[in-house]
Order: structure tokens, then sequence, then C-alpha cells
């Protein structure tokens, strides 16, 4: 089949490497037009731009791909199918129109359980055991459609969005290849969602991930590792944001939610139930640090209350 390739972020860079490296022939990639990026705010091409210009492949940069300009040129590189991974803009049906095999997405969640922006950090977020990847036929309703393929992936009791995301990407890319072969073949058919078992993942803020010491330990854990990389847990330390990495849930309890217990080698903090011990941080203006170092450089003492915004 004649493919475009539609994606963003880093995560479908491997589906982008995978398609280029298939049967199928790849004509075209569309990915979101260049953003500011860095101090000085300079325009920068995103992962899937810079990895198909790598590959030689032409590459599309709508600022909407409801575009007229858009469309025609779509329409000219005359795909059979576009698969999709993330690519961050929602496709009006004059678009999806133009594809005779459909715009085939690849969604980080097994469907219908966490439609949405963020599906892997819910699932991290929400406890799940298990979650996968989902080929499906992208119609108007967000990530409805009927599915192909399905992988699941166990989630590990210590592992972050990133951690989990990067597997998922890696896997899923070989599931995207699958569908597309099985498509060109006719040996596959999309089958409709079940109405039950619907859960919906929207986008993290930063508001968000402000870890709440009056939480259990175990959704403390699960909140700080549901945003790493992004958007970054945090709390207040003496009025400004404290970054927080990964923490480890402990058997020590008698420490007061938010209080800190500090020791030679580690840093605790306490919860609605036992406390946590903190991994690395990053205090406002100052580079990422293990715990224990940042104590001993601002010469924290045990007692400090953490969440404090002021």
């Amino acid at each position: 089949m004649r493919l475009v390739f539609a994606g963003t972020p880093e995560v479908a860079v491997p589906a982008l490497d995978a398609i280029a490296a298939s049967r199928h022939e790849l004509v075209g990639v569309v990915t979101r037009p260049d953003a500011p990026s860095g101090r000085g705010r300079k325009l920068v091409a995103s992962p899937v731009a810079l990895r198909a210009e790598a590959l030689g492949v032409p590459v599309l940069k709508p600022d909407h791909p409801r575009d007229p300009e858009f469309q025609a040129a779509l329409a000219a590189l005359e795909p059979d199918c576009c698969p999709v991974v993330a690519y961050g803009a929602l496709l009006p049906q004059s678009a999806l129109d133009l594809v005779p095999h459909g715009w085939v997405n690849l969604h980080f969640s097994c469907l219908p359980a966490w439609r949405g922006a963020a599906p892997v950090q819910h699932a991290v977020w929400a406890g799940d055991e298990l979650t996968g990847a989902t080929t499906f036929r992208i119609v108007k309703a967000m990530d409805a459609g009927p599915t192909f393929g399905v992988m699941t992936e166990r989630i590990r009791p210590t592992d972050t969005a990133g951690d989990l995301l990067g597997r998922l990407a890696e896997g899923g890319a070989g599931l995207l290849v699958s569908t597309l072969d099985h498509l060109e073949d006719g040996t596959i058919e999309a089958r409709e969602q079940p109405e039950d078992g619907i859960s919906f993942a929207p986008k993290i803020t930063v508001e968000d991930a402000g870890v709440d010491w009056t939480e259990p330990a175990v959704a403390v854990d699960r909140r700080v590792r549901a945003c790493t990389p992004a958007p970054g847990a945090w709390t207040f330390h003496e009025g400004e944001r404290l970054k927080l990495g990964p923490v480890t849930p402990t058997d020590e309890a008698g420490i007061a939610p938010g209080t800190l217990e500090v020791r030679k080698q580690e840093v605790l903090v306490g919860t609605a139930t036992t406390a946590v011990r903190l991994g690395e941080v990053k205090p406002f203006g100052k580079k990422q640090m293990v715990a224990a170092d940042w104590a001993r450089g601002v010469r924290l003492a045990s007692g400090v209350r953490l969440g404090d915004p002021a």
C-alpha cells in the first residue's frame, strides 16, 4: 500500500521507522508545524519531521488538517491508508474521506479503556496492572472507531509513564505494521468497540501533578510515576516549587503528612499512611540532584513541611 504517516513526538518515531522498513511504500509524512523550543525560543521541527527528512520522505506541516492546501497536497500523494501515532490535531471528516482504507491510529491503551490524550499516564495513576496498545480506524468521535488489533503490556511496580510509553511505542510499532499488512491482504476486519468498559484519559496538567501528601503512600507513588517525565511531579518547599522524581514507598510509620525526616543517606516524607523516600529532586533554579545531597546543601532539618505554598 501507499502510505502517508501522521505523527509528531518522539514516541511516534519507532512506528515511522517500522513502516519505512516494511513492504509498504511510504510516500509522505504529516506532522505538526515547527514549534518554539529552548531559551532562545527558536523554531524546531518535530522529532517525526526530523526523522522523515533523514529518510528522504516528503513532509507536510499544515497549521490544521482542514486546510484546503494540505488536503490537496495529501490527495496528490494518493495514499491508500494513513497510519497515525500521536499526531496531535483533530482530523476533520473531509480529511478522513480522502483515504480509501482510512486513517489507522495506534493508541496506547486497550480500547475502550482510556480514550484521550494521556492513556499511559492515567493507567499508571489508576494502578492498572495491565495496559497495551490498539489499532483502530479513526472516526469523528474521539478514539471511538472500530478496532483492528491489540497488544498487552504488564505495568511494572516501578514504571513511570515514560518507561511504559517507551515499551508500548516499540511493541505498538509492530502491531501497526501487522495491521497494515492484513489490511492490504484483506485478512482483517474492524470490530466496533464495546459500550462497556469505556474510560477517559484527558491531558494531565501541571496543576494535576502537584503532590497531595495527605493521600496514602501508594497514591503519592502513582501520581509521581504517572507524571514522570511530563508534566513532572512537584511540591512546595519554602514557597517555591520543588520538582520530584519517582519516590519509593516504605514501611516507616509515624511521620505526619508532608513532614520531612532527614537522615544521613535518605530523606523521607510522611503521607496519610507510611512515608515515602524521595529519589531525585530539582529545586527551583537548580539542577536535578539526589534528595540527600539537596538536604545537606540547604542544611535541611527533620520536621520541615513540604506542600505549603508560602
